[in-house]
C-alpha cells in the first residue's frame, strides 16, 4: 500500500503530461499539414504566418534529426566492428562529399513522381537534404568513439566476459554519449546552415516554396525586405532556443554521468526540465520499466540469436557483387560524360584544385582561432552552459543569407569575391570545429587534470602534455565534418549577388551551383558532383584518415 502510494503522480507528473501533450499537439499538426494535398501557395512575408512557418521548419528538423540517429546507431557500429570497415568508412567520405544540391537534384523529382498530387514527396525531399547534412557528423563521432573506448575499459568488459550487446550497451554508448550530444547540437546546427536550400526548392525547371522559415527567407531577401528577415532571425532564435530548453540542454546534463572519470569533476549542467523529469514519480518509474524492458527484450535476442550459432559467411561474394555495381555506376558515368569531352573534364578539375586551396587555406586558419576557444570553454563548465544557446543560434543561423550583404560590400570597396569567398565558406561551418574542441575538452578525466596539476603542468606544457592530446580525437572528427562540410559551403558561398550585381569566384562551388539553375540533373552538375567527390574522398584519405588512425594509436586514453 504504501508503494502504492509513493508511486502515485504528483504535480510533476501532471507538468511533464502537459508539456508532453502539447509537443504531442504541435508534431501532429505538422505531421497533418505535410501529409495533405499539394497546393502551391507564395509564400507570405506578413508576420501573422510565421509561427505556421516555424512549426513547419521546427517539425522537418526534428524529423530529419530522429532519422540521423537511427543512421548513426546503425552505420557506426558496422563501420567499427565488422569486416567491411574500409568500405563502410570510405562510402562514408563519398556521401560526406555529395553536395547537399546534388541530392535534393538526385531526389526531389523522384519523391514527388512518388507521391503525385501530395505534399509528401517535396517534405520528404526537404527533410532528406537537412539529414544529408546532419548524418555524416553524426555517424563520424560515433565511430570515432567506438575506435577510441579507453584500454582500461576494453580490459575490464573482457574480464567480466560481456556479450557484444551487453559491450555495446552498458560500455560502448555510454562512453559515446557526450560527444555524440554534441556533434547532434552541431548537426542541427548544419541543417539550419542549409534550411534556404531544402525550403526554396530551386532545381533545373522545379522551383517549389514549402512552407517554413527557409522560404521565408529566401522569399524576404529576394524582395529585399529587411525587416522581414529580422523577423524570420527572430523565429529561427526562438525554435532553436526551444531545442536548446527542452532536448540538448537535458541531453547534455544527463550525458555528463557517463563522463569517463574516476573522480567527480566539476559542478554538472543543469537543466530545468531534467530536474521536472526527475522529481516526477509515474513518469520516472514507466521510464524505468520501460528502459529495462528493452535492455532485457535486446539482451534476450543476442541469447537467442547466439543460440542459434549461424554459419559465418565469407564476404567476399559481397565485395563481389559491390565491385560489380562500382562498375556499372562507373559506365554509366562515363556515358553521361563522354559528350563533354576530356576539355571540360579537366576544367572541372582546375577548378576543384582551386576551392581545395581556398578550402585547406581556411580551415587551418578556422583551427587556430576555434581549438583554443572551444578548449577553454570546454575547461568551464558553467561559462559553456550559459553560452551554449548562443553559440547553437550562432551556428544554427544560415549565414549564406549575409552573403548578398557581403557582395554589398564587395562591389562597395572593390574587393575580389576570389579571396574572400573562402570566408565566406568557412562562416557555417567553422563550429564543427568549436563544438568538438568543446567536446573533447569535457572529456578529459579530472583525475588527469589533478595529476597535471600535482605535476606542475601549467601554461603551453599543460596544452602541450595533456589539453591537446586528449581532445586529438574529437578534433579529428571535427576537422574532417568541417572539411566537407566546407566543401559544401563553397557552392552557395562562390555566387552571391546583390539587386542585380551578381560576383562569381572562380571554383568548383560556382561550377556547380550555376549548372545546378541551368541544367537540374544534366552532365555538367554530374561532372561537378564526381569531381568534389574525387577530391573529399582523396583528402580524406591522404590527411583525415591518417589522423584518425594516429588518435585511435597515439592519443586513446
Amino acid at each position: 500500500m504504501v508503494h502504492l502510494l509513493r508511486d502515485r503522480p504528483n504535480r510533476y507528473d501532471l507538468l511533464a503530461l502537459g508539456l508532453t501533450l502539447a509537443l504531442l499537439a504541435l508534431f501532429l499538426r505538422a505531421s497533418r499539414e505535410a501529409a495533405g494535398p499539394f497546393t502551391p501557395q507564395p509564400i507570405s512575408l506578413d508576420p501573422i504566418h510565421l509561427p505556421e512557418y516555424a512549426l513547419r521548419t521546427a517539425f522537418r528538423m526534428g524529423l530529419a534529426l530522429v532519422f540521423s540517429i537511427l543512421f548513426t546507431f546503425l552505420y557506426a557500429p558496422l563501420a567499427a566492428k565488422t569486416r567491411l570497415e574500409a568500405l563502410l568508412v570510405a562510402l562514408l567520405d563519398i556521401l560526406q562529399s555529395v553536395p547537399i544540391l546534388g541530392f535534393l537534384a538526385a531526389t526531389v523529382g523522384a519523391l514527388a513522381a512518388l507521391f503525385p498530387g501530395r505534399a509528401l514527396g517535396f517534405e520528404l525531399a526537404a527533410v532528406f537534404a537537412v539529414f544529408t547534412s546532419q548524418a555524416w557528423n553524426m555517424a563520424f563521432s560515433f565511430y570515432q568513439s567506438l575506435k577510441t573506448v579507453p584500454r582500461e575499459l576494453d580490459e575490464a568488459a573482457r574480464l567480466f566476459r560481456l556479450t557484444p550487446w551487453q559491450r555495446f550497451l552498458r560500455l560502448e554508448v555510454p562512453f559515446a554519449l557526450p560527444g555524440l550530444v554534441y556533434n547532434a547540437m552541431m548537426s542541427m546546427s548544419g541543417g539550419w546552415f542549409f534550411v534556404v536550400a531544402s525550403e526554396a526548392i530551386a532545381v533545373g525547371k522545379t522551383e517549389v516554396d514549402l512552407p517554413g522559415i527557409g522560404s521565408y527567407m529566401a522569399v524576404a531577401l529576394a524582395q529585399g525586405d529587411l525587416a522581414a528577415l529580422g523577423l524570420a532571425a527572430l523565429a529561427m532564435l526562438a525554435v532553436i532556443l526551444l531545442y536548446d530548453q527542452l532536448l540538448f540542454r537535458p541531453l547534455v546534463a544527463w550525458s555528463q554521468r557517463f563522463k569517463y572519470e574516476e573522480r567527480p569533476g566539476q559542478e554538472p549542467t543543469r537543466s530545468w526540465v531534467l530536474d521536472l523529469l526527475r522529481r516526477t514519480r509515474a513518469v520516472r518509474r514507466l521510464a524505468e520499466a520501460g528502459t529495462a524492458w528493452a535492455l532485457e527484450a535486446l539482451l534476450g535476442a543476442e541469447r537467442r540469436f547466439q543460440v542459434a550459432q549461424p554459419l559465418s559467411l565469407p564476404t567476399w561474394p559481397l565485395y563481389l557483387l559491390l565491385g560489380l555495381f562500382a562498375a556499372w555506376g562507373l559506365w554509366e558515368l562515363l556515358a553521361a560524360l563522354r559528350p563533354l569531352g576530356l576539355a571540360q573534364v579537366g576544367q572541372a578539375f582546375y577548378l576543384g584544385f582551386l576551392t581545395l586551396l581556398r578550402v585547406l587555406g581556411i580551415m587551418l586558419l578556422a583551427t587556430l582561432v576555434w581549438v583554443p576557444v572551444g578548449i577553454l570553454l570546454g575547461q568551464r563548465p558553467r561559462l559553456a552552459a550559459r553560452v551554449q544557446a548562443l553559440l547553437q543560434f550562432l551556428a544554427a543561423f544560415p549565414a549564406n543569407l549575409l552573403y548578398p550583404f557581403f557582395a554589398y560590400l564587395l562591389l562597395r570597396l572593390h574587393l575580389s569575391l576570389e579571396v574572400f569567398s573562402a570566408f565566406l565558406m568557412v562562416l557555417g561551418t567553422q563550429w564543427y570545429i568549436l563544438f568538438n574542441a568543446m567536446a573533447g575538452s569535457m572529456a578529459v578525466p579530472e583525475d588527469l587534470k589533478e595529476a597535471a596539476k600535482s605535476l606542475g603542468l601549467r601554461g603551453c606544457a599543460l596544452w602541450r602534455r595533456l589539453l591537446l592530446p586528449a581532445s586529438f580525437p574529437y578534433l579529428v572528427t571535427g576537422l574532417i565534418t568541417a572539411s566537407g562540410g566546407t566543401w559544401n559551403a563553397s557552392i552557395v558561398a562562390e555566387v552571391v549577388a546583390w539587386r542585380g550585381h551578381t560576383l562569381e569566384a572562380t571554383g568548383l562551388g560556382s561550377y556547380i551551383a550555376r549548372w545546378t539553375l541551368e541544367e537540374g540533373q544534366g552532365p555538367h552538375l554530374l561532372l561537378g558532383i564526381a569531381v568534389m567527390s574525387l577530391y573529399v574522398v582523396a583528402l580524406n584519405r591522404l590527411l583525415w584518415r591518417r589522423l584518425y588512425r594516429l588518435a585511435e594509436e597515439r592519443f586513446r586514453l
